[in-house]
């Protein structure tokens, strides 16, 4: 085993207005005993309010590690109450694993079901409304606290309990903690983009977000 984490807790949401704002968003994901079906899009039952942005195939599942609380709590005391499982969003909740421990483009036994991490979260207006504050956006970016995004290789069911186990890595030298502060813009070497453009596993749009900042370093 390359990784071994524990799914706490599974999530899954249908639109609704979010409290206090306008936004319909399936943000507030409940916890359910499973086990849940997987399939393309996601899990059996789980939907999102703004299709533009959110769900699609490679943003199929979103997994956020318990450990990232903490740091939430230490950062903002004010609003430790809001820190909590399923504060993020997340459809699983993973215990034992992080940004640290995690690369781009693992692939990874969740019950029944293979997944494979194709992307980082990007924080948007959602999680700022459902917080209470914009600070919270910047933080995720310059803290690199993101979580992951999952495709869906083969379908099968996950419930609460099953292990998160990283049975493949192609890509050793990506953990998605280095990854993040290129994300974020804060960092990339020339050669460094150019392997992202080629990563293994790696979602499109990232690829081409990534090849139009290799080309702009070009010019």
């Amino acid at each position: 085993m390359i990784a071994r984490g524990i799914i706490t807790q599974l999530r899954i949401g249908r639109p609704q207005v979010l409290a206090g704002h306008r936004m319909l968003s399936a943000y507030r994901r409940q916890p359910v005993a499973g086990p849940v079906a997987v399939h393309a899009l996601g899990l059996e039952g789980d939907q999102v309010g703004n299709t533009r942005v959110h769900g699609g195939p490679e943003k199929a599942i979103y997994a956020y590690p318990v450990s990232g609380y903490a740091a939430w709590i230490a950062e903002f005391p004010a609003l430790a109450d809001r820190f909590h499982i399923g504060a993020m969003g997340e459809n699983l909740a993973v215990d034992g694993v992080d940004e640290t421990s995690l690369c781009l483009g693992d692939i990874v036994r969740c019950g029944t079901a293979t997944l494979q991490i194709a992307q980082i979260r990007e924080p948007c207006s959602t999680f700022a409304a459902a917080m209470g504050t914009t600070r919270v956006v910047k933080a995720m970016t310059r803290s690199g606290r993101c979580g992951w995004y999952f495709r869906v290789l083969n379908g099968g069911h996950i419930a609460p309990g099953d292990g998160h186990d990283v049975i493949e890595r192609p890509n050793p030298a990506w953990p998605i903690s280095r990854f993040t502060p290129i994300a974020a813009g804060k960092a990339g070497r020339h050669e460094e983009l150019a392997e992202l453009t080629a990563l293994p596993g790696l979602s499109a749009y990232w690829r081409a977000k990534l090849t139009r900042r290799l080309a702009d370093q070009q010019a």
